[in-house]
């Protein structure tokens, strides 16, 4: 029997309809639509693109938010072998992750694995969700000759504040009140715009960051720009 295939597919930041043509049709043509699971009830891919795979076969992959190293690459490694069954029955199995799965996604673990145990994979790219939120605040990421550094925010994010570039600060969540006080030191924070889910039903957007005053959620993206 000929072995099925793997797509990581990037299903967009939020809203629906900036799902891709290409993963669309890979959706509906793919035997089982493998989730993400971070284990808190709300499976934000899997909404994206309900649309597209009522009936279809899901395979819950546990995600969870954790920090062991160890306990992640296990986790991973089951994924990867209950993904690799499934290709084994000749299914195509497509994975369904937030953003472009190039992009701190936790997808990539897994994809690395498959390919490692001799089996086929491929990434389709996504909308990422710097894009989309510099679209929604209106603003160019960067221009001309300008650089632009994308920053994971619940990581230390001092020695990237005196890089002369427009920056993304990605998947701020509960660091973003530490983010905000660490702009407001290095003078950056009138500069900078707050994106939270973008794209979703629940989407808040500060033009200025500076008026936030409250705690935001893990899809949080914020923007600083250089002054001109």
């Amino acid at each position: 029997m000929e072995k099925g295939k793997l797509y990581g597919l990037g299903v967009g930041p939020g809203d629906p309809e900036l799902v891709t043509m290409k993963a669309v049709r890979l959706l509906r043509d793919s035997d089982v639509i493998a989730v993400p699971d971070k284990g808190s009830g709300e499976k934000t891919a899997l909404k994206i693109v309900e649309t597209y795979v009522q009936g279809k076969e899901l395979l819950y992959c546990a995600t969870p938010m954790i920090r062991d190293q160890n306990q992640l690459d296990l986790g991973y490694e089951k994924i990867a072998n209950e993904i690799c069954a499934l290709l084994d029955e000749g299914k195509n199995v497509a994975f369904i992750t937030l953003g472009d799965p190039t992009v701190y996604s936790t997808y990539m673990y897994v994809h690395k694995k498959v390919l490692d145990k001799g089996y086929e994979a491929q990434l389709v790219p996504g909308v990422p969700s710097f894009c989309a939120v510099a679209a929604r605040l209106g603003e160019s990421l960067c221009e001309r000759s300008e650089r632009l550094l994308i920053v994971p925010a619940s990581c230390d994010v001092q020695d990237t504040l005196d890089v002369k570039a427009n920056k993304v600060f990605m998947k701020a969540g509960s660091s973003i009140l530490t983010l905000k006080e660490q702009l407001r030191e290095a003078g950056m924070l009138e500069n900078a715009s707050l994106v939270e889910n973008c794209g979703m039903e629940s989407e808040r957007v500060w033009q200025r960051f500076e008026d936030m005053t409250q705690s935001s959620g893990y899809y949080s993206i914020v923007l600083v720009k250089e002054p001109n």
